[in-house]
């Protein structure tokens, strides 16, 4: 933590203090012990809990400072039973980043999320996690995409099918290039926070062998966040496509994203409202 920002220090120090002051040691799995003049847990306790010196832990709640460590970190969060939300807000706090976790979130969608993703009618719609695996989806989105509900779990990986599936060539035809290198930088990005992780070293080997393309271009190591911006598909039955695609996170999950591709045109409205009244 920097010394020229005393001011986030205090909102540290304050933010430890209101969270330990909302666990009990029976919530926390501690014996009672006695009476206390104050609620919640006591700083030696927290410092137990999380494997840390009571000095070290009380400076932290001096507003000290002090150097912290991500590991240091997650155990003081274990300790004050954090939820993600305020687990992120402790990290940006004492280390100015989020967390980088290990371990995926939970891709469980709010009714209204999908609700959100119906509304859109002729502007497909999905929901993507953090592998890019999509998760959510209107009808819309089927229809020009592929019947998600019938896929696997692998052939919803938006990467997995990006290169391995005849059906996103042919959608895509010459912009197939452009849409598959952009796909994989934000592959590449998200693999930052896992590198190492089974679930993407597996899916990884088996692009490499399953695409040329893939394994030409995985080493070059580009990296990307963001839409795509205007996408072109030309559709087995509706023809010619043009869409504005835009992006954003839920802000209650932040490690889903929600991605809308609004027509761009009034024959791309038109078409897509034929398609979904068949």
């Amino acid at each position: 933590m920097e010394s020229s920002n005393p001011t986030r220090l205090v909102e540290l120090a304050q933010f430890l203090k209101t969270r330990r002051a909302r666990i009990s040691p029976e919530q926390a799995g501690l014996p009672h012990g006695g009476r206390r003049r104050t609620p919640g847990l006591r700083r030696g306790e927290v410092a137990q809990l999380s494997g840390v010196s009571v000095d070290w832990y009380t400076w932290l709640e001096q507003a000290r400072n002090i150097q912290v460590s991500t590991p240091v970190l997650d155990s003081i969060a274990r300790a004050l039973q954090l939820d993600s939300n305020e687990r992120n807000h402790l990290f940006m706090l004492a280390l100015q980043q989020l967390p980088a976790d290990l371990t995926p979130a939970e891709n469980t969608i709010h009714t209204t999320v999908q609700s959100f993703l119906d509304l859109q009618g002729t502007s497909p719609a999905y929901v993507t996690d953090q592998r890019l695996n999509i998760v959510a989806w209107n009808r819309a989105a089927s229809m020009i995409y592929g019947n998600y509900e019938t896929m696997s779990t692998r052939e919803r990986n938006t990467v997995w099918r990006t290169f391995t599936s005849p059906y996103v060539r042919q959608l895509l035809q010459e912009n197939w290039e452009a849409h598959a290198r952009h796909r994989l930088a934000q592959f590449r990005t998200s693999y930052g926070k896992f590198a190492g992780d089974p679930w993407w070293m597996e899916i990884i080997e088996e692009l490499n062998q399953a695409s040329p393309e893939f394994r030409a271009w995985w080493p070059k190591h580009d990296v990307l966040n963001g839409p795509e911006g205007k996408k072109i598909n030309h559709h087995p039955t509706a023809g010619l496509l043009v869409f504005d695609q835009i992006s954003f996170f839920v802000s209650d999950a932040s490690h889903l994203t929600v991605t809308i591709n609004l027509p761009s045109n009034d024959d791309t409205t038109s078409k897509l409202g034929k398609l979904l009244s068949e």
